[in-house]
């Protein structure tokens, strides 16, 4: 069981995705991070008065490259505790996935 768990994350690459960091202006909010964590990202990435990650649109200001073909994150080191809760797979995932047809 923990096998196919493994082998059914290991078939959503991030990298070749993104959809989850393009989805939604409302979805990178901040919840459970400490100010010394948000602090990190840098101010750019920040949009303080919404309490959440920066958005073009409903991108993220932080997520590279063209969603579905290459992406990587601008703060992967330091993302939110909302980007490290999104797993590959889950639910958020799929919904994100389905939105833009991948």
């Amino acid at each position: 069981m923990i096998f196919q768990a493994i082998q059914g994350a290991a078939a959503f690459d991030c990298q070749s995705c993104g959809a989850c960091c393009a989805y939604s202006r409302d979805w990178p909010r901040f919840s459970l991070e400490e100010d010394a964590a948000l602090a990190r990202i840098p101010a750019r990435f920040v949009d303080d008065e919404a309490g959440r990650m920066r958005c073009d649109g409903n991108r993220c200001s932080a997520l590279q490259g063209e969603v579905g073909a290459q992406t990587s994150c601008g703060v992967y080191a330091v993302r939110p505790e909302v980007c490290r809760a999104c797993q590959p797979g889950d639910d958020a995932c799929r919904i994100a996935r389905a939105h833009f047809g991948l």
